[in-house]
């Protein structure tokens, strides 16, 4: 589905700043994947969703998308067929419109262009998803966005996102800024609607367990290259320590952040 070919990101080149984040990088992702990825900080994981995502051109290297070359392709136009959450949960919904009103825009856009509108029977479709979630909302259709929690919207703008049935989903630390009985609700949804709707997702992550637990892939990121590819069974074997010794194996040093050993 997704291939990156001896991709680079090179910030302020030329001057005393230059600083390489990605270096000749190269990642297959096929259709059903689910790849969890961690790595230091500034390892160039959310560059590399950046670049994916067409937030940033790569400075070298090509992305293919479908065999299709999308490496100048702006975001605007990817936007159609990936999906991406953030770290911060007031970013995937609009804070002045309702549930309801999220929620058609998001359906139109997996509908690709098909007129569909509000109606009674759209709304209890509504219901019913929003009952699932196990949070409260289906009662709440006439509520702006705005007053919800941030556990609450970063699980809505995942349900919007499996709705619109993306080719791609982006998940850049979609669980960082919750609390953690929200985080582990956000991410048991995000077991559910990948398995259920059939998704290729990618994930960055700082718990290490996690990245372990979900998905069928795992990869680890550090200065710009892929350090550890691994899949299937080799995947399922894995540990906290064994990851850890990896890199430290590799790079003679500690593993970084702290906050990666947290189960």
């Amino acid at each position: 589905m997704l291939r990156l070919k001896k991709a680079g990101m090179v910030f302020h080149s030329g001057t005393v700043n230059e600083k390489t984040v990605i270096q000749d990088l190269d990642l297959q992702v096929n259709q059903g994947d689910f790849i969890t990825i961690i790595g230091s900080n500034g390892a160039g994981k959310s560059t590399l969703f950046n670049l994916i995502a067409g937030t940033h051109q790569p400075t070298s290297g090509q992305i293919f998308f479908k065999d299709r070359d999308i490496t100048r392709e702006p975001e605007y136009r990817r936007a159609a067929y990936m999906g991406r959450i953030f770290q911060n949960p007031l970013l995937g919904t609009a804070s002045n419109m309702t549930l309801e009103d999220n929620m058609m825009i998001t359906l139109r856009k997996g509908f690709k262009g098909l007129k569909i509108s509000l109606n009674s029977r759209r709304r209890r479709e509504f219901q019913g998803y929003l009952k699932d979630l196990s949070m409260g909302l289906e009662d709440r259709l006439k509520d702006n966005v705005g007053l919800l929690s941030g556990g609450q919207r970063q699980a809505l703008t995942l349900l919007m996102m499996a709705l619109s049935r993306p080719d791609l989903i982006l998940l850049d630390e979609h669980t960082a800024a919750l609390d953690p009985r929200n985080a582990r609700l956000v991410l048991d949804l995000t077991n559910r609607y990948i398995d259920e709707y059939g998704l290729t997702a990618m994930m960055i992550t700082h718990n290490m367990a996690d990245a372990i637990a979900m998905g069928n892939r795992l990869l680890m990121l550090d200065e710009g290259r892929i350090l550890l590819d691994v899949r299937g069974e080799d995947k399922k074997r894995l540990t906290v320590e064994a990851l850890v010794d990896i890199f430290h194996r590799v790079k003679k040093q500690d593993y970084a952040n702290d906050k990666s050993l947290l189960s």
